[in-house]
């Protein structure tokens, strides 16, 4: 299905032959991938559990986003409340306006069937730019605290500043599922 479409961006639902790209191109920034976890969304949602997107720039592949429609974890599992999970574009094409379009989309397809929609944000600096746009769009912490390898955080507990150490942000869909 496509999402969105002008004459340099096309945003559609992702297929098998992405899995590979993404992993070769993050593991040439550096980042460490394997196919397994792209090979994870393809299931989930071909399963309908979640919605994976693909952004092609210029008919290359160049960004990817998640909605988990009923999430199995996090501070909303078992809420109704979709969640945006793994959301990332690749370092050369950043900067193009692909991120901002992928998180819109994401959010329309989370209007569909919630007032709301959450996601967690890593806190290390490797998140700063995701941290500083969820802002802008209107996220808004949770009030859980920090999440660490996807349990509660509590005070004083021992974590460590990696991926798995997560904030939880939520954002009102209201005026967006108004207009749907």
């Amino acid at each position: 299905m496509i999402y969105f479409q002008n004459d340099q961006l096309l945003i559609r639902n992702m297929r098998p032959e992405d899995a590979q790209v993404f992993t070769d191109e993050e593991n040439a920034q550096g980042w460490h991938q394997t196919t397994e976890k792209y090979l994870l969304r393809l299931r989930d949602q071909e399963e309908g559990r979640a919605v994976s997107l693909v952004a092609e720039w210029r008919g290359q592949p160049a960004g990817y986003i998640n909605v988990y429609l009923a999430p199995r974890h996090g501070p909303f599992a078992g809420q109704g409340i979709p969640e945006i999970v793994d959301f990332g574009v690749l370092q050369k094409f950043q900067r193009r306006g692909i991120g901002e379009r992928l998180m819109e989309t994401a959010e329309h397809v989370a209007a569909r069937c919630a007032d709301r929609v959450c996601l967690g944000v890593g806190l290390h600096s490797g998140y700063g730019s995701a941290q500083r746009m969820y802002v802008k769009r209107g996220y808004v912490p949770d009030g859980s605290g920090l999440w660490y390898r996807d349990r509660p955080c509590p005070q004083g507990a021992p974590c460590r500043n990696d991926d798995d150490l997560v904030l939880y942000l939520s954002k009102s869909l209201k005026p967006m599922r108004e207009k749907a």
